[in-house]
């Protein structure tokens, strides 16, 4: 006989001393047979749950891979180039192998905790797990908005603590001996630009002669290039909509970028129809994008001619950002020369440097408060009265 469940869910007993559950989902018809009512049971409520949740029946044998393939298909008309690489990359080098076949409703939160727990047992790095982590919750989340899943099994789960490594900066003897040290350097001007505005490497390379505005002193960051596996540089927006910007320039700035001027006026005579042109600030001596390799190399190089700590061309941007704050520019100011969302995120980021500034706010605090000796006159001290 057979026995209700909710809804249209039914329980009975087969001939061969099984039990099976039934569903009716979109008009069609879910089963499941198991030794037990009581599994019949546990899988009729589970099914009922996720329908109620959204599921359809098109979505209740969607595998994970299946759903990622067209995720990531309809997230590249949004993402930018090297965003798409990088995510592409995470779901097949992690995601795929480990939890591709598991069905999309059948995802939980033990599971995802597992997987991230066999990344770090294989040597892993923190940073790579938790942007896989983002990935895939991102991916989750989106099939909870369209109704696949009732809930995003990603959110919650353990992700690995990153260890924040102490920023590498150079204080301001060191940034003189590093643009002394790089002063015959093809990249000269980039240095200098990248120290004094603290641009990111990405957005130096895709500066244009457009961008210079030489009566008001200024350069507009409007574009980055980056180089994609598969397709080389490829020009896009800057990071983030605050990534797009105006920053003043001082005299000697402006001097270099002139100089840097009749330097690619040079180059251009010397390639002759090899020259290609593109406008760009930085370019290669075929006027193309100028190598990454190319130019860590001489960065390095210089950094080592100035006898100065092995730090990445990226510190440049820390080093200016902390020689802005210690120096009294208020975060504000420091944040829109950065591409900051807020001045937030750039105290955030930049913690060290607010602790020299409170250090001196502190001398100047024990200076106003510490007690000064004076005479007091002896005897009765006779005040006036004053009419109320």
């Amino acid at each position: 006989m057979a026995r209700r469940g909710r809804n249209e869910g039914t329980i009975y007993k087969k001939a061969n001393d099984t039990w099976r559950a039934q569903v009716t989902i979109d008009g069609q018809r879910l089963s499941f047979t198991a030794k037990k009512r009581s599994e019949c049971y546990d899988w009729l409520r589970k099914t009922l749950d996720q329908i109620d949740q959204g599921m359809t029946f098109e979505t209740q044998n969607l595998t994970l891979k299946e759903y990622l393939k067209d995720w990531i298909t309809i997230r590249k008309n949004v993402l930018r180039p090297k965003t798409s690489f990088q995510y592409e990359k995470l779901i097949n080098i992690y995601i795929q192998p480990a939890m591709g076949k598991v069905k999309l409703k059948d995802l939980n939160i033990r599971m995802i905790n597992r997987f991230y727990e066999n990344l770090v047992n294989k040597g892993v790095g923190p940073w790579n797990i938790r942007y896989t982590h983002q990935v895939l919750h991102a991916a989750l989340e989106q099939a909870v908005k369209n109704g696949a899943i009732g809930r995003n099994p990603a959110h919650g789960a353990i992700v690995p603590r990153v260890e924040h490594k102490e920023m590498q900066i150079l204080n301001e003897q060191q940034v003189g001996q590093f643009l002394v040290a790089a002063s015959n350097s093809k990249y000269r001007t980039l240095y200098h630009l990248a120290v004094t505005t603290g641009m990111r490497f990405s957005e130096l390379r895709g500066l244009s002669w457009s961008d210079v505005d030489w009566i008001k002193g200024s350069i507009a960051v409007k574009r980055q290039i980056q180089d994609i596996p598969g397709k080389g540089p490829v020009l896009g927006a800057p990071k983030t909509r605050s990534g797009t910007r105006t920053i003043l320039l001082g005299e000697t700035t402006l001097n270099e970028l002139k100089s840097q001027n009749q330097r690619i006026e040079s180059e251009k005579a010397m390639a002759g129809e090899s020259w290609q042109e593109n406008a760009l600030i930085f370019p290669s001596k075929l006027g193309t994008p100028f190598g990454v390799m190319s130019l860590q190399k001489d960065f390095k190089k210089m950094l080592k001619a100035a006898n100065l700590p092995n730090i990445r061309f990226h510190d440049l941007r820390h080093t200016a950002a902390s020689l802005m704050l210690n120096h009294g520019i208020s975060a504000l100011v420091v944040s829109k020369i950065l591409g900051h969302s807020n001045p937030g995120v750039t105290l955030s980021v930049y913690a060290h440097s607010t602790l020299d500034m409170q250090s001196k706010a502190v001398s100047i605090m024990d200076e106003i408060v510490t007690p000064i000796n004076v005479s007091v006159p002896t005897g009765k001290v006779v005040l006036p009265i004053t009419e109320r």
